[in-house]
């Protein structure tokens, strides 16, 4: 039997990943939606329906008009203003509305000791690198591949290729790390990478047969 290669590069997905909305999206919404008279909206349960319209999603190519459709939906009867949602627009682009989980710094410095390749696949769209960028992450990555630029969202297969073109690697010799079965640990097995499912709350369930950790923390032993 072939030996595998050793994996040279590990790419990651970004949100639920990398980063998460802080302190919600729910949260995040009614802080930056109240300047514009919108001053009686609960973050909580405004993170509940946001977390059930991105459920029901579909065909969402991360344009900025899709996002208005989804936030128009997570708001319900009440009505976003093109200014507001602008503001909620520029405001998920903006480090105060995020945070980073506390294993990734630890995990990016151990990979870039080890000489490990790094990159990222996410699907996003343009406000990715500047924020990436403005956490301080962007100089960790030798590559960043967005769904929105690329054109073809995970799972598709060909966005995984775009990166191990960029890289000028062999897939085989990739690891991808996400948090969804299907995105990340389906789409990097078609284009035929390793994949690990990141499963932070034990809730994904994925495809059923992926390695699993709940820490970034565990990469290093897998490799």
């Amino acid at each position: 039997m072939k030996a595998m290669p050793e994996v040279r590069a590990v790419t990651f997905d970004v949100g639920g990943t990398l980063l998460e909305p802080w302190p919600s999206v729910g949260h995040v919404y009614a802080r930056l939606a109240a300047p514009f008279g919108l001053t009686q909206l609960d973050g909580a349960a405004l993170n509940a329906r946001f977390v059930e319209a991105w459920r029901r999603r579909a065909n969402f190519d991360y344009a900025r008009a899709s996002w208005h459709r989804l936030v128009q939906e997570t708001f319900g009867d009440v009505t976003v203003s093109a200014e507001c949602f602008a503001a909620l627009y520029e405001g998920f682009g903006a480090a105060e509305a995020w945070r980073i989980y506390e294993d990734v710094g630890p995990a990016l410095k151990a990979l870039r000791r080890r000489g490990v390749r790094l990159g990222v696949i996410s699907n996003w769209d343009e406000r990715l690198r500047p924020l990436l960028r403005s956490l301080g992450l962007e100089e960790y990555f030798e590559v960043i591949v967005v769904s929105h630029e690329a054109g073809d969202p995970k799972p598709s297969p060909l966005i995984f290729a775009r990166a191990a073109s960029a890289m000028a690697l062999p897939p085989d010799a990739m690891l991808h790390v996400g948090d969804s079965g299907r995105e990340d640990v389906a789409g990097a097995k078609a284009a035929g990478f390793r994949a690990l499912l990141l499963d932070r709350l034990g809730s994904e369930g994925g495809t059923g047969d992926e390695s699993m950790i709940n820490s970034l923390r565990e990469l290093a032993g897998w490799l």
